[in-house]
């Protein structure tokens, strides 16, 4: 079962840049930031995939997701991680594209969903790196 994101967690995911990591299958690891991260549900965070590049394909190709979000005055963070999927159509695509088109922009080709199956803290201290 997901773990549930809590409002602390979605509020961090809206104020701060997120970042999301990908391995892509010969083991090279890829990062970058995510600034269209955004929960969908309690237990799935979607972006949309504009760059279209390695992050795009290491999920094709069945990498995992790590994403990663951290409020550094405050100090806290986390990190969710679960298998993704490429949508091109439902509920996460439809979601995305209304962001969108609240902001004037075209609908993104591509939306990522990520199935959060374990979040960690990144808060300093006794919680570092502990599943929450």
């Amino acid at each position: 079962m997901a773990n549930i994101l809590t409002e602390p967690m979605k509020t961090m995911l809206a104020e701060q840049m997120p970042f999301v990591a990908t391995v892509s299958p010969d083991g090279v690891p890829n990062l970058g930031p995510k600034r269209s991260l955004r929960p969908l549900d309690d237990s799935t965070l979607v972006f949309s995939e504009a760059a279209q590049g390695q992050t795009l394909e290491n999920i094709r190709n069945g990498s995992k997701v790590a994403a990663a979000v951290v409020d550094a005055a405050a100090p806290d963070g986390y990190r969710f991680v679960g298998p993704a999927e490429v949508v091109e159509s439902g509920p996460a695509w439809d979601a995305v594209a209304a962001g969108y088109e609240k902001l004037g922009r075209p609908a993104p080709r591509y939306v990522v969903a990520i199935h959060v199956e374990e979040i960690y803290s990144l808060a300093p201290g006794p919680r570092a790196g502990k599943r929450i």
